[in-house]
């Protein structure tokens, strides 16, 4: 099976898989705010918005499904979001669908002890005032850089060529590439530096946020600096022994005992996997031969089982522990994790439930 147009074929899958499920997600959201933090305490209080709530959705996974059905993997979430941003602040500025009485949180003075952290410092906090066009340019030119780099063939080859290799691994057959220059980190990279200039950011200011990120990253860095090399012997276990490899033998037990079902329990495996190794990346590394390998021996489509694991791990990450803290530490709600990752778990369900459903209906009627 050639790669690439599997991938891309799978991407679209994806795409289309979130871009049913997604659409509801403001709503739960919002259900979820007035439930939960509404002096009401009512489900039904979010239902108003509803209109507004299934327009902004309509207008994030429309397009970002078409994004990753025309142009690939690499572009959905930038795009969706982007383009979703300039149709839904302007026309939420002019009132379009949004309710006559409009709901917000009790006074502040009110709140239990759970909905209040740790405070965040106002000198760890910098106002700066700029245009639009400064303000939006790192989003601007990732878009473009990305879009560019991978669909401009000399760009793309020229990126695409430089790599760091390591040929037969501890004297195995086993090789590996790393084109640094191609990767989506890069031109996130480019595109920080760009804007240090293009922004006119003091050179104190960039210090103290290169620190911040590094010391946000290091956590995860050296979580993944061990998580890869075993996905690798993972994946590669099969190498010596004359032993099937571990993906392999995993699927045939799951093949043994769900058989057809699998299609239903796909995303929770890909959900599972985000939440013990805090990441997305990581699941689909560690699971995706093991779900590939599953849907041949039951008979089904592979690319929709696959999809289905992709779209488990975006859904786990809504429990991550690492995600999870990091956003507690941006709004001030350190040691509040716990509370959080219980209520995210409402939407992380209803993502695996439709996200199965939908699994099961393209393999049934589509045979896709």
């Amino acid at each position: 099976m050639d790669f690439i147009p599997f991938l891309k074929a799978t991407g679209a899958k994806v795409a289309i898989i979130h871009g049913i499920t997604g659409t509801l997600i403001p709503i739960i959201l919002v259900l979820m705010m007035t439930r939960f933090f509404g002096p009401k305490r009512s489900w039904k209080e979010g239902l108003s918005i509803f209109p507004f709530a299934l327009f902004a959705g309509l207008c994030f996974t429309v397009p970002y499904t078409l994004t990753g059905i025309l142009l690939g993997p690499e572009f959905p979430s930038l795009f969706g979001s982007l383009l979703g941003l300039l149709i839904v602040i302007p026309l939420a500025k002019s009132g379009f669908l949004i309710p006559k009485n409009t709901w917000d949180f009790p006074p502040q003075e009110t709140w239990p002890a759970e909905w209040i952290g740790q405070k965040i410092d106002k000198k760890d906090t910098t106002e700066v005032k700029m245009g639009i066009f400064r303000a939006w340019f790192p989003y601007i030119l990732v878009a473009l850089l990305l879009l560019f780099s991978r669909l401009l063939n000399p760009l793309k080859e020229l990126l695409a060529s430089v790599s760091l290799e390591w040929t037969n691994i501890l004297q195995t057959s086993i090789s590996t590439s790393f084109p640094f220059l191609y990767l989506p980190g890069f031109l996130f990279f480019v595109a920080g530096l760009a804007t240090i200039i293009i922004q006119k950011i003091p050179f104190k200011q960039t210090k103290m946020v290169v620190h911040r990120s590094f010391k946000t990253i290091i956590g995860p860095a050296i979580a993944l600096g061990f998580a890869v090399p075993m996905v690798k012997v993972f994946i590669n276990s099969g190498v010596a022994g004359g032993l099937d490899k571990m993906p392999v033998v995993l699927a045939s037990a799951a093949a043994a005992l769900i058989g057809k079902s699998w299609t239903a329990f796909a995303a929770a495996i890909g959900a599972m996997g985000a939440f013990i190794a805090g990441s997305n990346t990581f699941s689909n590394m560690m699971f995706s031969l093991f779900q590939f390998t599953t849907a041949l021996k039951i008979g089904a489509v592979p690319g929709v089982i696959v999809a289905l694991q992709a779209v488990g791990g975006a859904a786990g990450n809504m429990i991550c522990v690492h995600n999870v803290v990091a956003a507690s530490a941006v709004v001030g709600l350190l040691g509040k994790e716990g509370l959080l990752i219980r209520k995210t778990l409402i939407p992380m369900t209803y993502y695996l439930i439709v996200a199965a459903i939908i699994g099961i209906i393209m393999l049934q009627f589509f045979k896709v």
